[in-house]
Formats: structure tokens, C-alpha cells, sequence
């Protein structure tokens, strides 16, 4: 009886470890993911990268007309924390599986709701969120390995771009940034009535980069530089005069600014605040 237990403790434990061991070689498709932080937003992309091999990828691996993952093994998965806008549709925060339909001079874009099919097997129209056209361009140099990264980036949006043989497809992300700043804005500087020389420059960067009311904006920056004058706070500080029309008052902060800079051993903000004094002669 003994030597029976002991027996089936002993295969038991060589199952486990022969289970346990498993042999390990590169993938014919490796798992990436990208992130971005698009305006405010943090986009991420987890998808596989399938590589051409000497094969002619789309219209006979990827065939036109049909479905396909958009990459290798499970579903391509984008994901957003915040509201985003693609194709003129506002899209909700979350994640979603990226699937397209290419054809030669045009291609179907979706966005599904379900994410957890392998590939394409089981997709039904039915969970789409989003679908839209995409024009496909041919690429100067042959792609080997699909790729998909973030390009022409903006204050509030970016392009996502697909890459693989000798065809790039890309769509434009937008992000909602104005309000979710100026609610900032109201929250901590005006109602919170902040006296915070960073807040203060923050709110006036903002005003005066996005062309808003400069009067206000030249309220805090002079809040800010009154509290504590640092070298970029007088260089801001200046070209709010300067865009007010107040040029003398422009190249004297912008004098103080390099006299700043200097002291901070940064030749950076010298050249620009020489560059803004230059202008305004």
C-alpha cells in the first residue's frame, strides 16, 4: 500500500514538473503596447505585430472586403481615459477592439464594444461603436513587421498610424482639452482666488498661448512674478506686454528675464528673450 502512494506521489510530482517546464522561443507575433498621453488623455494601444515573411499581405493573406483583427492573435485593444472624439463621433471612455476592412483605395475603420475574441472569429456588426472610411497610402519603404504608432501630435489630438508592407492607414484621435482646463482654471485660480505663483503662471500660460482674455492673463502673470520672479515666469511676463501693445514695459521684463537666466546658468531663455527684445525694435 505504502509503496502504491509513494508511487503516485512520485508520477504526480514528475507530471507537475513536466507540465511546469515549457520550452521557450520567440513569438511568430509579438505582443506590444504603446501609450500616449493625447491632450489630457491617455491612449494605449496592446496589439501583435505579425511580420510579412516574403508574403503579399493584403489582398491575399489580409483579404479586401472582410474583417480582419488588425494585427495577430487576439483582438487589437485601444483604450481611453477620458471621452475622445474620432471621426467627428464622440467615443467614451474605455476600451475598445480596433478591427478594419481594407480595400485598395479605401478602408472600413470599426470600433467594437467587445474585446475579448480571438481576432475576428465570432465578430458581429452589432457590437460596433464606431465605423468610418480611412483612405490607405503607399509607403516609400516596405514595413516588414506591422506597426502602429502616434504621429502628427497637437495640444488636443493625434494621428494613430497603421504600418505594414507597403500600406499606411491613419485616423485622426481628438481630445476634448478647453474645458477640462478652463474647469481647472475657474476651480483653483478664480474661485479658489489662488495666490500660488505657479497656478497663477499656468493659468496665464494658458490664457495667453490659447488667445483668451490677455488683460486677465496679464493679472496673474504680475501676481506670479511680484511673489517670486523666476527667469521663464519674466519671459511669459513679457510677451503678454508685448502682445498688449506695451513694448517698452515688454523689453524691460524681458531684460530682467535675462538677467535671470544668466544668474541660472540657462542660455536657452537668454536667446529668447534677446530673440522678443530683438522683435520689438
Amino acid at each position: 500500500m505504502k509503496q502504491r502512494i509513494a508511487f503516485s506521489l512520485a508520477f504526480l510530482l514528475c507530471s507537475i514538473v513536466s507540465f511546469a517546464q515549457q520550452i521557450q522561443m520567440p513569438q511568430a507575433s509579438p505582443s506590444a503596447k504603446i501609450a500616449q498621453k493625447v491632450g489630457l488623455t491617455d491612449v494605449t494601444v496592446d496589439y501583435s505585430r505579425p511580420s510579412t515573411k516574403d508574403r503579399k499581405i493584403f489582398g491575399e493573406l489580409v483579404p479586401y472586403g472582410q474583417v480582419w483583427r488588425t494585427g495577430a492573435n487576439g483582438a487589437t485593444v485601444l483604450s481611453f481615459s477620458t471621452d475622445v472624439i474620432i471621426d467627428g463621433k464622440n467615443i467614451p471612455a474605455g476600451q475598445y477592439a480596433l478591427y478594419s476592412i481594407p480595400g485598395k483605395s479605401e478602408w472600413t475603420m470599426i470600433l467594437s464594444k467587445n474585446i475579448k475574441l480571438w481576432g475576428a472569429i465570432g465578430y458581429q456588426q452589432s457590437d460596433d461603436i464606431l465605423r468610418f472610411k480611412a483612405q490607405p497610402a503607399k509607403l516609400s519603404k516596405k514595413n516588414e513587421t506591422f506597426e502602429i504608432s502616434f504621429a502628427n501630435m497637437t495640444d488636443t489630438g493625434s494621428d494613430l498610424s497603421l504600418k505594414w508592407e507597403n500600406t499606411r492607414v491613419d485616423f485622426r484621435i481628438e481630445t476634448e482639452v478647453d474645458p477640462l482646463v478652463m474647469a481647472q482654471i475657474k476651480e483653483y485660480v478664480i474661485d479658489g482666488d489662488s495666490t500660488d505663483p505657479s497656478l497663477l503662471y499656468s493659468a496665464a500660460s494658458y490664457y495667453y498661448t490659447n488667445e483668451k482674455d490677455l488683460n486677465q492673463a496679464y493679472d496673474w502673470i504680475n501676481e506670479s512674478v511680484s511673489a517670486d520672479p523666476k527667469y521663464w515666469t519674466m519671459h511669459l511676463k513679457a510677451k503678454i506686454e508685448a502682445a498688449l501693445g506695451k513694448k517698452t514695459e515688454a523689453v524691460e521684463t524681458a531684460t530682467e528675464a535675462i538677467d535671470l537666466a544668466e544668474e541660472a546658468g540657462n542660455p536657452d531663455y537668454v536667446g529668447l528673450n534677446e530673440r522678443l527684445i530683438k522683435s520689438l525694435k
